[in-house]
């Protein structure tokens, strides 16, 4: 959060410093991207089926503006309004101790909120740029445990990085194509009921297209 705070500071001082200038991009976008992570549960000291790897697609849409430092740079903030949901992982855990056997099912589901970008755009000619940047989202866990306990909910932080397209179009509007490419740190969440209980999430990245439409003041 620290570095994404840091960030938008920058930004909006350049907006404080160069106002009469203008030069403020602001648009929607449309984005699509294929995720995919590896994720693991360990209770105790045991682990309990070793890492899967999970891929999902996500729609969503986002909001940005941006700030031109002369001809060939700009500094932007991308916002995502909406929640992206997983789908539901479920393991149900079978225990047996003499001639007994308890059946345990646990549900777990994530939302990702709140993303938000802070990056740099650099244009390499009049229509084509590449950009990289800081990304920090919130994790809402959504699980529902057998076991007991309860996950907490955390952020991530991680990088982009991409390319695009620019057209320039009349009255200031301009539309853009743009591919992107995120990469995550790791997480761990732990819950604590009887027995110690951990998620590690790993290796979360992931591939995006993006169409947008904006105007230039």
């Amino acid at each position: 959060m620290k570095k994404i705070t840091i960030a938008i500071l920058m930004l909006l001082g350049t907006y404080s410093n160069a106002s009469a200038e203008l030069g403020i991009n602001v648009g929607v976008s449309g984005q699509m991207g294929v995720f995919t992570g590896q994720g693991s549960e360990t209770m105790g000291t045991v682990d309990k089926k070793g890492a899967e790897t999970a891929m999902a697609v996500f729609g969503y849409g986002s909001i940005f503006v941006e700030k031109d430092l002369g001809q060939y740079l700009t500094l932007g903030i991308d916002f995502v309004p909406d929640s992206m949901s997983s789908e539901t992982e479920e393991r149900i855990r079978d225990t047996k101790a003499a001639d007994t056997s308890t059946v345990t099912t646990n549900n777990v589901k994530v939302a990702f909120e709140d993303m938000i970008t802070a990056y740099a755009a650099i244009n390499v000619t009049e229509n084509f740029y590449i950009k990289a940047g800081l990304v920090e989202v919130d994790v809402i866990t959504k699980e529902s445990l057998g076991t007991g306990g309860a996950y907490p909910n955390t952020s991530m932080d991680g990088t982009m990085l991409g390319m695009g397209y620019n057209k320039d179009l009349t009255n200031g509007l301009f539309v853009r194509a743009e591919g992107t490419y995120m990469d995550f740190d790791n997480i761990k969440l732990s819950a604590n009921a009887g027995e110690t209980k951990f998620i590690t999430v790993t290796s979360l990245a992931g591939l995006s297209g993006k169409i947008s439409v904006g105007k230039s003041f």
